[in-house]
Protein backbone atom coordinates (compact mmCIF):
# COMPACT_ATOMS: atom_id res chain seq x y z
CA UNK A 1 0.00 0.00 0.00
CA UNK A 2 1.13 3.29 -0.75
CA UNK A 3 0.13 6.48 0.47
CA UNK A 4 -0.49 9.69 -1.78
CA UNK A 5 -1.80 13.08 -0.59
CA UNK A 6 -4.96 14.41 -2.09
CA UNK A 7 -4.33 18.38 -3.39
CA UNK A 8 -6.74 20.70 -1.07
CA UNK A 9 -9.62 20.95 -3.50
CA UNK A 10 -13.32 20.51 -2.99
CA UNK A 11 -13.75 17.00 -3.18
CA UNK A 12 -10.64 14.29 -2.72
CA UNK A 13 -9.21 13.48 -5.68
CA UNK A 14 -6.66 10.92 -6.93
CA UNK A 15 -3.26 13.00 -7.37
CA UNK A 16 -2.49 12.60 -10.80
CA UNK A 17 0.96 10.86 -11.94
CA UNK A 18 2.60 10.73 -15.37
CA UNK A 19 4.25 7.39 -14.86
CA UNK A 20 1.18 5.29 -14.26
CA UNK A 21 -1.29 7.78 -16.08
CA UNK A 22 -3.86 7.80 -13.61
CA UNK A 23 -6.90 9.62 -13.82
CA UNK A 24 -8.73 11.95 -11.97
CA UNK A 25 -11.46 10.75 -9.55
CA UNK A 26 -13.94 12.75 -7.87
CA UNK A 27 -15.73 11.18 -5.01
CA UNK A 28 -19.08 12.72 -3.77
CA UNK A 29 -17.88 14.23 0.14
CA UNK A 30 -21.47 12.78 1.26
CA UNK A 31 -20.30 9.50 0.49
CA UNK A 32 -16.74 9.77 2.18
CA UNK A 33 -17.49 11.31 4.89
CA UNK A 34 -20.47 8.55 5.86
CA UNK A 35 -17.61 5.90 5.73
CA UNK A 36 -19.65 4.34 2.57
CA UNK A 37 -17.26 1.40 0.38
CA UNK A 38 -17.11 3.42 -2.96
CA UNK A 39 -15.34 2.20 -6.48
CA UNK A 40 -14.94 4.50 -9.47
CA UNK A 41 -15.02 3.03 -12.44
CA UNK A 42 -10.92 3.91 -12.91
CA UNK A 43 -10.49 1.61 -10.24
CA UNK A 44 -12.89 -0.81 -11.05
CA UNK A 45 -10.59 -1.45 -14.20
CA UNK A 46 -7.27 -1.18 -12.69
CA UNK A 47 -8.80 -3.60 -9.97
CA UNK A 48 -9.73 -5.99 -12.91
CA UNK A 49 -6.62 -5.77 -14.81
CA UNK A 50 -4.90 -6.71 -11.09
CA UNK A 51 -6.84 -9.60 -10.29
CA UNK A 52 -5.84 -10.99 -13.86
CA UNK A 53 -2.10 -11.05 -13.85
CA UNK A 54 -2.63 -12.23 -10.18
CA UNK A 55 -4.35 -14.99 -11.30
CA UNK A 56 -1.85 -16.25 -14.03
CA UNK A 57 0.53 -16.22 -11.33
CA UNK A 58 -1.81 -18.62 -9.33
CA UNK A 59 -1.70 -20.65 -12.52
CA UNK A 60 1.86 -20.87 -12.91
CA UNK A 61 2.07 -21.50 -9.30
CA UNK A 62 -0.78 -23.51 -8.81
CA UNK A 63 0.53 -26.14 -11.89
CA UNK A 64 3.08 -27.43 -9.30
CA UNK A 65 0.35 -29.07 -6.99
CA UNK A 66 -2.53 -29.54 -9.62
CA UNK A 67 -2.98 -31.74 -13.12
CA UNK A 68 -6.58 -31.31 -12.72
CA UNK A 69 -7.61 -28.08 -14.76
CA UNK A 70 -10.19 -27.78 -12.50
CA UNK A 71 -8.74 -27.68 -9.27
CA UNK A 72 -5.71 -25.55 -10.73
CA UNK A 73 -8.69 -22.84 -11.93
CA UNK A 74 -9.87 -23.24 -8.16
CA UNK A 75 -6.82 -22.51 -6.91
CA UNK A 76 -6.12 -19.50 -9.09
CA UNK A 77 -9.79 -17.82 -8.11
CA UNK A 78 -8.89 -18.10 -4.09
CA UNK A 79 -5.13 -17.46 -4.86
CA UNK A 80 -6.55 -13.70 -6.93
CA UNK A 81 -9.56 -13.49 -3.94
CA UNK A 82 -6.65 -13.76 -1.39
CA UNK A 83 -4.86 -10.54 -2.73
CA UNK A 84 -7.93 -8.72 -3.32
CA UNK A 85 -8.68 -9.33 -0.04
CA UNK A 86 -5.58 -7.79 0.77
CA UNK A 87 -5.90 -4.50 -1.05
CA UNK A 88 -9.47 -3.96 -0.16
CA UNK A 89 -9.33 -4.48 3.47
CA UNK A 90 -6.88 -1.15 3.27
CA UNK A 91 -9.37 0.49 1.44
CA UNK A 92 -12.50 -0.01 3.35
CA UNK A 93 -10.10 1.12 6.43
CA UNK A 94 -9.36 4.01 5.20
CA UNK A 95 -12.99 4.91 3.58
CA UNK A 96 -14.19 4.14 7.02
CA UNK A 97 -12.74 7.02 8.44
CA UNK A 98 -14.65 9.09 5.46
CA UNK A 99 -11.55 9.68 3.46
CA UNK A 100 -10.31 8.87 -0.16
CA UNK A 101 -9.16 5.76 -1.29
CA UNK A 102 -8.25 3.62 -4.12
CA UNK A 103 -6.64 0.76 -5.38
CA UNK A 104 -4.02 2.01 -8.60
CA UNK A 105 -1.97 -0.22 -10.99
CA UNK A 106 1.89 0.93 -11.01
CA UNK A 107 3.84 0.45 -14.43
CA UNK A 108 6.86 -1.52 -12.58
CA UNK A 109 4.99 -3.57 -10.24
CA UNK A 110 2.60 -4.95 -13.44
CA UNK A 111 5.56 -5.18 -15.46
CA UNK A 112 7.40 -7.57 -12.71
CA UNK A 113 3.81 -9.24 -11.62
CA UNK A 114 3.45 -9.93 -15.58
CA UNK A 115 7.20 -11.17 -15.83
CA UNK A 116 6.41 -13.18 -12.93
CA UNK A 117 3.92 -15.37 -14.71
CA UNK A 118 6.78 -16.79 -17.23
CA UNK A 119 9.63 -16.93 -14.60
CA UNK A 120 10.42 -20.15 -12.92
CA UNK A 121 12.55 -18.87 -10.53
CA UNK A 122 10.87 -16.01 -9.05
CA UNK A 123 7.00 -14.74 -8.01
CA UNK A 124 6.33 -11.34 -6.74
CA UNK A 125 3.11 -10.58 -7.04
CA UNK A 126 2.87 -6.65 -6.83
CA UNK A 127 0.65 -5.36 -9.64
CA UNK A 128 -0.20 -2.01 -7.73
CA UNK A 129 -1.20 -0.76 -4.52
CA UNK A 130 -4.39 1.45 -2.65
CA UNK A 131 -3.47 4.91 -3.00
CA UNK A 132 -4.60 7.17 -0.27
CA UNK A 133 -5.55 10.81 0.05
CA UNK A 134 -5.79 13.03 3.23
CA UNK A 135 -3.37 13.42 6.42
CA UNK A 136 -2.97 10.67 8.76
CA UNK A 137 -0.91 10.63 11.65
CA UNK A 138 1.51 7.69 12.31
CA UNK A 139 -1.29 5.49 14.52
CA UNK A 140 -3.69 5.98 11.89
CA UNK A 141 -1.18 4.36 8.73
CA UNK A 142 -0.23 1.61 10.99
CA UNK A 143 -3.88 0.61 11.54
CA UNK A 144 -4.55 0.74 7.70
CA UNK A 145 -1.30 -0.66 7.08
CA UNK A 146 -2.03 -3.69 9.65
CA UNK A 147 -5.18 -4.30 7.94
CA UNK A 148 -3.99 -6.06 4.88
CA UNK A 149 -1.46 -8.50 6.67
CA UNK A 150 -4.24 -9.34 8.98
CA UNK A 151 -6.65 -10.27 6.88
CA UNK A 152 -4.84 -12.67 5.40
CA UNK A 153 -3.43 -14.32 8.67
CA UNK A 154 -7.07 -14.64 9.24
CA UNK A 155 -8.16 -16.55 5.59
CA UNK A 156 -4.57 -18.44 6.46
CA UNK A 157 -5.94 -19.42 9.79
CA UNK A 158 -9.24 -20.36 8.60
CA UNK A 159 -8.06 -22.24 5.42
CA UNK A 160 -5.61 -24.47 8.14
CA UNK A 161 -8.89 -25.10 10.27
CA UNK A 162 -10.48 -26.70 7.32
CA UNK A 163 -7.82 -28.81 6.15
CA UNK A 164 -7.72 -30.14 9.89
CA UNK A 165 -11.28 -30.65 9.82
CA UNK A 166 -11.44 -31.71 6.70
CA UNK A 167 -8.38 -33.32 5.61
CA UNK A 168 -9.75 -34.86 2.14
CA UNK A 169 -10.21 -31.13 0.94
CA UNK A 170 -6.49 -30.39 1.74
CA UNK A 171 -5.58 -30.42 -1.81
CA UNK A 172 -6.56 -27.38 -2.33
CA UNK A 173 -7.49 -25.68 1.09
CA UNK A 174 -3.97 -26.57 2.32
CA UNK A 175 -2.16 -24.49 -0.51
CA UNK A 176 -4.74 -21.51 0.14
CA UNK A 177 -3.25 -21.36 3.46
CA UNK A 178 0.37 -21.72 2.51
CA UNK A 179 -0.58 -18.67 0.12
CA UNK A 180 -2.06 -16.12 2.60
CA UNK A 181 0.32 -16.88 4.98
CA UNK A 182 3.04 -16.19 2.70
CA UNK A 183 1.43 -12.87 1.61
CA UNK A 184 1.04 -12.02 5.00
CA UNK A 185 4.84 -12.75 6.28
CA UNK A 186 5.60 -10.85 2.51
CA UNK A 187 4.07 -7.75 3.29
CA UNK A 188 4.95 -7.45 6.78
CA UNK A 189 8.72 -7.79 6.52
CA UNK A 190 9.94 -4.05 7.85
CA UNK A 191 11.25 -2.85 4.25
CA UNK A 192 10.69 -0.05 2.08
CA UNK A 193 7.02 0.87 1.15
CA UNK A 194 5.87 -2.73 2.50
CA UNK A 195 3.04 -2.69 5.13
CA UNK A 196 5.51 -4.18 7.60
CA UNK A 197 6.99 -0.82 7.87
CA UNK A 198 4.48 1.35 8.67
CA UNK A 199 3.14 -0.99 10.78
CA UNK A 200 6.85 -1.62 13.07
CA UNK A 201 6.77 2.70 12.92
CA UNK A 202 3.73 2.68 14.48
CA UNK A 203 3.41 0.04 17.52
CA UNK A 204 7.12 -2.60 17.72
CA UNK A 205 5.03 -4.86 19.51
CA UNK A 206 1.67 -5.21 17.35
CA UNK A 207 4.41 -5.79 14.49
CA UNK A 208 6.23 -8.26 16.32
CA UNK A 209 3.47 -9.97 16.64
CA UNK A 210 1.68 -10.33 13.70
CA UNK A 211 5.23 -10.84 11.94
CA UNK A 212 5.86 -13.67 14.55
CA UNK A 213 2.23 -15.26 13.62
CA UNK A 214 2.80 -14.82 9.83
CA UNK A 215 6.21 -16.40 10.15
CA UNK A 216 4.99 -19.37 12.32
CA UNK A 217 1.96 -19.79 10.02
CA UNK A 218 4.83 -19.67 6.96
CA UNK A 219 6.68 -21.89 8.15
CA UNK A 220 4.12 -24.31 8.93
CA UNK A 221 2.50 -24.49 5.31
CA UNK A 222 6.00 -25.15 3.97
CA UNK A 223 6.49 -28.19 6.30
CA UNK A 224 3.23 -29.36 5.87
CA UNK A 225 3.65 -28.90 1.45
CA UNK A 226 6.23 -31.11 2.08
CA UNK A 227 5.08 -33.84 3.97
Amino acid sequence: MELARAPKEETPMATVQKSYQYSITYIPVGDAAKGRGHFSSVEVKHLSIAALLVAGIGISWGIYFYTNPLMLTLFAVVFTASFLAHELAHKFTVQKSGLWAEFRLTLFGAALTLLSIVSPLFKIISPGAVMIGGFFEREKVGKISIAGPATNITLSLGFLLVTLLAPAGSLIFLPCFAVNAWIAFFNLIPFGILDGFKVFSWNKMIWGLAFAISLILTIASYMLLLI
